[in-house]
């Protein structure tokens, strides 16, 4: 299979000026020498020393991160991170190297990482400046766009028609806080009820306690699939948010920020993260012009 990233991409991201932007953005990430070196990098330190790596992934946010039926923490996030180790065991030259996984939630994952309880986040956290007061982020892995799901028959085409309606929505998210603005400034404000996750906000549209679940596009996209009635569920038409998804690493670490970062960039420019694509979310169609973009823009030289 031809890889799409070294071949549509340049047509869609051809032009001088987007690249320019687009890289002068990102390129303080990845431009420092060759080679990854444990000294002075606590996290490669302790990683090395204990042939262990921790990650945390969000479960129930398929197909990014979740914990299958046998047990098995899978996803687009989880096989990525899943890459990253197994640079860090080359580029550390461990024999091998333990991959340990912790649940997390919206609520405790930046927690998790910020107080070292887990060396990476791996699911679908995006990029703030608000966060990056207590983490950082990897180059991105995944862009998305937040979206309503909504019944069918209720005809709520615009985010205007959702004026005096019942939103879930997972509280504390850039979803919320994405949603509350656009809502505001279409002149239609809603009301909010806060929902554990978007499991629990689908179970709350089917009884009809709400009108609408908000959330990732992709991860909607999933839910609505796994509805027992998906040709009853339709999608407002306008995304309300632009989310750029990444690994979340320490902010006081970045040799280990850049070892991921290789990692990953090394998928991009081989067309590796074609497969990946395909594996996890292929099935919801091809990788639309931003997401060709990003891979493209990101296939930085050593």
């Amino acid at each position: 299979m031809r890889p799409f990233v070294s071949t549509r991409a340049r047509r869609v991201a051809a032009g001088a000026a987007t690249r320019v932007a687009a890289a002068l953005l990102l390129a303080a990430v990845v431009s420092t020498p060759d080679g990854v070196a444990a000294a002075g990098s606590a996290t490669l330190e302790r990683i090395k020393a204990s042939a262990v790596v921790r990650f945390a992934y969000r479960d129930g946010a398929a197909p990014f991160s979740f914990r299958d039926t046998d047990g098995r923490v899978r996803g687009y996030a989880v096989e990525l991170c899943e890459r990253v180790a197994a640079s860090l065991r080359t580029s550390l030259g461990l024999a091998q190297l333990d991959v340990q996984w912790r649940a997390v939630d919206a609520a405790t994952r930046i927690d998790a990482v910020a107080n070292g309880e887990v060396d990476a986040e791996c699911g679908t956290t995006t990029i703030t400046l608000g966060r990056m007061e207590r983490v950082d982020f990897s180059v991105p892995i995944f862009v998305d766009g937040g979206s309503v799901l909504v019944r069918a028959d209720r005809k709520l085409g615009r985010l205007a028609d959702l004026k005096g309606r019942r939103i879930a929505v997972i509280p504390g998210t850039t979803t919320e806080r994405a949603l509350t603005t656009q809502l505001t400034a279409a002149g239609a404000p809603a009301t909010i009820v806060p929902v554990k996750d978007v499991a629990e906000g689908m179970a709350a549209l089917g009884a009809g306690r709400v009108d609408g679940v908000a959330g990732d596009r992709i991860v909607l996209i999933v839910q609505r699939a796994r509805a027992a009635k998906p040709e009853g569920l339709a999608f407002v038409g306008d995304d309300f948010s632009y989310e750029p998804y990444a690994i979340v690493v320490r902010r006081d670490d970045p040799d280990f920020r850049l070892a991921v970062n290789r990692a990953l960039v090394g998928l991009y420019r081989s067309g590796a993260i074609d497969p990946v694509f395909q594996r996890w979310l292929g099935a919801f169609g091809a990788p639309g012009p931003l997401l060709h973009a990003m891979f493209y823009l990101q296939q930085y030289q050593d």
